[in-house]
């Protein structure tokens, strides 16, 4: 059994990147659909608002998706964590 990648390294992965905290924990299916859902959200804001508002309030669904993704990477590199340190006692 590999040793699982420190949480807070996947933490700033995810940070920097959609899905890339998951990818970093070997969940590579989830954060991909993270970081498609991100995108999908994002268009779809940015799509239905008008030019005058704010870079973020035009990628508004986006980035929710991309705030929900990071506790979920961080929380479940932690578990993995938890689980090995478990295991071995």
């Amino acid at each position: 059994m590999k040793k699982p990648i420190n949480p807070y390294v996947v933490l700033a992965l995810a940070v920097l990147l959609p899905g890339a905290g998951h990818v970093a924990i070997r969940q590579a299916p989830r954060g991909l659909v993270f970081a498609f859902f991100v995108l999908l959200f994002g268009l779809l804001t940015y799509m239905s608002t008008t030019s005058d508002q704010s870079f973020i309030g035009r990628h508004a669904g986006g980035l929710f998706v991309w705030a929900l993704s990071i506790p979920d990477a961080y929380r479940r590199a932690r578990m993995s964590q938890v689980t090995l340190r478990a295991k071995l006692g």
